[in-house]
């Protein structure tokens, strides 16, 4: 395993809708392993591959809660339900935080690093993780999306609010 690079906005691989991933095989497992690897280290809930320079449909999401690690392979969101507006960071655009409207419950489908397909029923704050996430692999932004965006490191200097 070995922590790579998080790519920083405006690099152009952010922007790019990703490539559906059709072979599944060590160098898979090596991403999602280095993905993870990654994430943790950077102190993050999420990752998708365009964020450490990979065009490819794969995120890893792990909130801190029972379900631990989940990495999934070509997600797709099947289901969407209620609404629930709040803040969101990126750990490729630093510093930066805005407050985004997201469905509530979603229901996400894709594989695993073998190619067999599951489904994950999300609510609240690991919805609002996958739904970022999958947005990261289509080429948005949160703060496409984000109905105020706010610099987090000018409230750190002043000690918070």
């Amino acid at each position: 395993m070995a922590i790579r690079i998080i790519v920083k906005d405006p690099d152009p691989v952010l922007r790019e809708p990703a490539m559906e991933v059709t072979k599944f095989n060590s160098n898979l497992k090596k991403l999602l392993k280095d993905m993870a690897e990654t994430m943790y280290d950077a102190d993050g809930v999420g990752l998708a591959a365009p964020q450490v320079g990979i065009s490819k449909r794969v995120i890893v999401v792990d909130i801190g809660d029972e379900n631990g690690l989940i990495e999934m392979v070509n997600p797709v969101i099947v289901e969407e339900e209620g609404e629930q507006l709040g803040p969101e960071g990126c750990l490729s655009i630093p510093n930066l935080n805005g407050d985004v409207m997201r469905s509530d419950r979603i229901v996400v489908k894709g594989q695993n690093s073998d190619g067999e397909t599951f489904t994950v029923e999300a609510q609240g704050f690991l919805s609002r993780a996958f739904q970022h996430e999958v947005d990261h692999l289509n080429g948005i932004l949160f703060t496409d999306l984000a109905e105020s965006v706010y610099d987090i490191s000018e409230r750190q200097k002043k000690g918070g609010e």
